[in-house]
This record gives C-alpha cells, structure tokens and sequence, in this order.
C-alpha cells in the first residue's frame, strides 16, 4: 500500500497553509486522490511540493516551476526538465546580480545625500547657512 499524506500533515511539515497546498492543486501542480472530502497526497506529491516551495524560494514563478515539473513525466524527460532548471537558474542569477548593483548604486547614492545634508546641516548649525 503506497503511503499517503493528509493535506494538514503536508501543511505543517513544509510550514504553509492548507489554502497554499489547495492553491498549488487548483493550479494543477498537485493532484491528489480523493476520499469523499479528503484529500490523500501520494509521496509524489509530497516531492513536488517540495519542489514546487523551492522553486518559490529561488525566485521561479508558478508557470516556470509547472513547466519544469510537468518535463519530468514528459520527453525528453529528466535531461530536458535538466536543462530548463539549469537555464532558468542562470536567468534567475543574472537577474539577483542586477539587483544587487542596483541596491549598491541606491545606497552609494544614499551615503551621498546623506553626507551633504549632514555637511549642511553643520554650515547651517555654525552660523554658515541662511
């Protein structure tokens, strides 16, 4: 017999909510079988969570992390689902590179403004400013 998981015991391992995990189904990323009302995730499910909340955590959106999901169970398989991460990775580096020159930039620009303003502000407290 395949074990299953409850959506609450999902829930609490991965630390989100029930609505996540139904959000993650309704989506299609996840299907689990049913029971009258409850929900039973096969251990398959429980992995693509895992994936689909690493994903998340990396920066991919919902349609780039169904895509590499859905390639796995699809030609050319595990080498194209491979591929597309590794790709999708890179993409994401670049962009968190070009964010952090951004950041660097707004905060040398910061120290700027702020060396001014406290340079007139000592003009201003000596008598120097009008």
């Amino acid at each position: 017999m395949v074990q299953t998981h409850g959506i609450a015991d999902l829930a609490k391992e991965f630390g989100v909510t029930t609505r996540t995990i139904r959000f993650y189904e309704g989506e299609g990323l996840l299907a689990p079988r049913r029971e009258g009302q409850k929900r039973l995730f096969s251990p398959r499910d429980r992995v693509r969570l895992k994936l689909i909340l690493r994903g998340k955590r990396l920066g991919f959106s919902l349609s780039e992390i169904a895509e590499i999901l859905d390639m796995y169970d699809a030609a050319p398989g595990e080498k194209g689902q491979l591929a597309l991460l590794l790709g999708g990775i890179e993409q994401r580096r670049e962009a968190l590179k070009q964010q952090r020159r951004d950041i660097d930039q707004t905060m040398a620009d910061l120290d700027e403004v702020e060396r001014r303003c406290r340079e007139r502000q000592r003009q201003i407290g000596s008598g120097g400013g009008s």
